[in-house]
């Protein structure tokens, strides 16, 4: 098989699959280990996909660059969001000292958050109101209010959160990536999720399927931090990732 001909067939398995191995493609193409790693090195340098350890996974060109208003996204992939919610909800245990950060999927984790005896910290006004409504004891961040998203950002809650340590925290993010990691479109934003992040136990972003593969404009977390809570079935990439939960 022509050189031209193998770029063609692994484009064309990447198209279908979202990803693929070496492996996979060994077989495929019925050609030597030596030969497809010097093609996936070929193909990515020429833009057409992105190699990674073992194999090749699809070119994102989803990018993000600004955020929606809270109540145009509220309903955006509806049940995906209430599946990861529920699941994301049950993990909180007696005693945890939680971060909750702004977002409409982290929202529909209090309708399913039952032991009572848990600490919250949240930068979004709605959160901390229906958390102390449903008989939590909730702490907001001060800081600028961003009307978009209705979280609290900037230098002020970046400094507050200085004093915190946490059991468990529960982020949303505009993108995931593997290579890119975690991404939101804000500079301020980005740095409350980063600070909050870097201060606790156990991170976890929630994710319906639409995130993976996108890139928005701040990174505030590389992939390997947290595990990420998505619904199935998955894109091949995301698979054999061990800090992947999919929920079904």
């Amino acid at each position: 098989m022509l050189t031209e001909e193998r770029f063609a067939k692994i484009c064309s398995v990447l198209e279908q699959n979202g990803s693929v191995t070496v492996q996979q493609l060994m077989a495929e193409l019925d050609a030597s280990e030596s030969t497809i790693r010097r093609d996936l090195t070929a193909l990515d340098a020429e833009g057409r996909l992105t190699k990674v350890h073992g194999g090749a996974v699809l070119k994102s060109n989803a990018y993000s660059t600004k955020d929606e208003k809270v109540i145009n996204r509220k309903e955006i992939n509806k049940e995906a969001k209430i599946k990861i919610a529920k699941y994301a909800a049950g993990l909180i245990e007696a005693g945890d000292f939680v971060y909750l950060d702004a977002g409409t999927t982290t929202e529909r984790m209090i309708d399913y958050i039952t032991n009572k005896q848990v600490i919250f910290v949240t930068n979004a006004i709605t959160h901390a109101k229906r958390l102390a409504e449903n008989g939590f004891t909730v702490y907001l961040l001060g800081g600028e209010f961003k009307a978009v998203t209705e979280a609290i950002v900037g230098e002020e809650a970046v400094t507050t959160l200085d004093k915190y340590n946490f059991t468990k925290g529960f982020w949303g993010a505009n993108g995931v990536s593997i290579q890119k990691g975690f991404s939101t479109p804000e500079v301020k934003e980005a740095l409350v999720k980063k600070k909050s992040m870097t201060n606790c136990r156990e991170c976890y972003v929630l994710a319906d399927d639409s995130k993976l593969g996108q890139i928005s404009s701040v990174t505030f977390a590389s992939f390997e931090s947290a595990k990420v809570i998505t619904n199935g079935p998955l894109q091949a990439a995301y698979r054999s990732c061990a800090n992947v939960i999919e929920v079904l």
